[in-house]
């Protein structure tokens, strides 16, 4: 298994628009390689990098126009190669976003499609012939996830269906000519170096034909927020299952690895995508979704270890990334777990000072789990969620199609923070940033950060060096967890996470490190590594 670096890897997760940038508002590529230096100081083993394709930017890069381009706004081909080679210079993997489940409607294929009612183009997408006495009603009544109705009618009559945007409309994966098409797609960035693919909404590429009626709301990350729903015609299908057979065929044969964003709350049915014929790794959505409560972190762990061993598959890890409130607000809250789809100044605020405790034991706890291990991009900062954002700057298409309803997933994207004593924190040479930063932003920065040994950029560099050093993310995990105390033997190392009680640092016992300041007791909402005394 020594190839199989994608079983224990810790993964960066970079949003190009907000990582840094080398010349305006928006970051780019260029600005991704001037820090990876940064991220091998950090100690990661590999970064995901969302999309950077040509797109019209209606749902910021998830509306892909060319699959096989870089957009101007982050740089050229060359820049990407650029990048590619240094990371692979400095021992760090690059994985790229895939965008299967629909293109952008200015693809050229959906402006062949729209362009004749009998364009061959149409049998690409989801195309119908709409109900009523002349063609008025939708084909069926389903909802987009960003809210309103999921199918656009075109001037001719017909309706498209798209399950997001209307400016994302759904492939039709029952046509060998799309498949074909992605796995040529698959060959060329494989070519040119990347080391595998997170593929985007991997459980929705398959819909029933027979498009039947479903009334019910998908609920993003989480997945459908209801359990006595019937299922969903157009997600988690059986079928899609045989496309990512195909697929792995064609990763295995340039040792590359396949990530699922699968948003299946069943975790037997999530273990399905990462059969040993199928995805490498599926995100654990249901850990990031659980309340932070003793009862329900220890039967996420456990469960989710149970039903990957049953196909021979490592766990996948992850609080935090570009769809949900990040983890230092949603820790914060008076209800903790997956949170709203945003926050504004107007809702109940996050406690700050709770929120970052709590994500910090999190935090630990996570990266002391066997398996790999997702970080997005300001976690290792203590970034919070930006829940002031003033309405005219939000440009997440959820908050216009829910008219408001949802802040949506703007507050979790803002620019990062480098250089305290520079315009916009450092972000750019400009310091001008495309969403703005919050009051105060600069005491995040990197380089505020890199001078305190307090830091929870120090205390992230002290977690991955140690999680490396003991091979945590290959060992194996047992569980004496009592009460209100979670207790792991993970390799040689206890683990021990307080929730509402204390609970005394247990004698025999030596402290390697800690979520909070600690003396002989572990306190409440703390995460704790401990070896025992020779």
């Amino acid at each position: 298994m020594a190839n199989e670096w994608w079983r224990s890897a810790v993964i960066y997760q970079i949003y190009p628009r907000s990582f840094k940038s080398s010349s305006g508002p928006v970051g780019d590529l260029a600005g991704i390689t001037s820090k990876l230096p940064y991220l091998k100081s950090l100690g990661v083993d590999a970064v995901w990098i969302s999309p950077f394709y040509p797109s019209p930017q209606k749902d910021h890069g998830y509306d892909v126009s060319d699959y096989r381009d870089i957009d101007p706004l982050f740089g050229s081909l060359k820049d990407a190669d650029e990048m590619i080679a240094k990371a692979t210079e400095l021992g760090i993997k690059v994985i790229v976003d895939l965008v299967p489940n629909h293109t952008s409607d200015q693809h050229p294929w959906f402006q062949e499609a729209i362009s004749s009612p009998d364009s061959p183009y149409r049998d690409l997408y989801w195309f119908r012939d709409g109900k009523g006495e002349n063609g008025e009603i939708p084909p069926t009544d389903w909802t987009s996830v960003f809210g309103g109705p999921a199918w656009t009618r075109v001037a001719d009559g017909q309706w498209y269906l798209h399950l997001f945007d209307s400016s994302q409309p759904d492939l039709d994966w029952d046509n060998q000519v799309v498949r074909t098409e992605f796995e040529a797609i698959l060959r060329f960035w494989l070519e040119r170096g990347v080391a595998g693919f997170r593929v985007d909404v991997a459980h929705g590429l398959i819909k029933d034909r027979s498009l039947p009626d479903w009334q019910f709301h998908w609920d993003m990350v989480s997945g459908r927020d209801q359990t006595d729903i019937p299922p969903a015609p157009m997600w988690d299908r059986d079928e899609v299952h045989e496309i990512y057979r195909d697929w792995r065929k064609i990763v295995d044969s340039y040792g590359g690895m396949l990530c699922a964003e699968a948003w299946v709350t069943d975790d037997a049915r999530r273990s399905l995508y990462v059969r040993e014929d199928e995805f490498h790794q599926c995100f654990n959505f249901s850990f990031l979704a659980s309340p932070w409560e003793p009862d329900a972190m220890r039967e996420v762990i456990d469960l989710s270890y149970e039903v990957n061993g049953g196909v021979g598959a490592p766990t996948t890890w992850v609080l935090s990334n570009h769809d949900v409130v990040r983890v230092a607000s949603r820790m914060g809250l008076e209800k903790t777990g997956k949170g709203p789809n945003g926050i504004y100044a107007t809702d109940p605020q996050p406690d700050f000072e709770l929120g970052s405790k709590r994500a910090r034991a999190a935090q630990l706890l996570m990266l002391a789990l066997p398996g790999s291990a997702y970080i997005y991009n300001g976690e290792e900062l203590g970034l919070p969620e930006h829940t002031s954002l003033p309405d005219e700057a939000r440009q997440d298409p959820t908050f216009r199609r829910t008219k408001g309803e949802e802040a949506g997933r703007d507050g979790c994207r803002i620019p990062l923070p480098w250089d305290s004593t520079k315009p916009g924190a450092g972000f750019s040479p400009t310091g001008d940033t495309w969403l703005p930063q919050p009051d105060g932003w600069e005491r995040f920065a990197v380089d505020v950060q890199e001078s305190d040994p307090n830091s929870t950029l120090a205390f992230f560099r002290k977690a991955l060096a140690l999680r490396s050093e003991l091979e945590l993310g290959t060992s194996t995990i047992e569980d004496h967890s009592e009460g209100s105390v979670l207790d792991y033997r993970v390799g040689d190392v206890r683990v021990l996470t307080c929730f509402n009680d204390e609970a005394p640092v247990p004698s025999g016992w030596r402290v390697l490190l800690s979520s909070s300041p600690i003396s002989n007791t572990i306190g409440a909402d703390t995460t704790v590594w401990l070896t025992q005394e020779s």
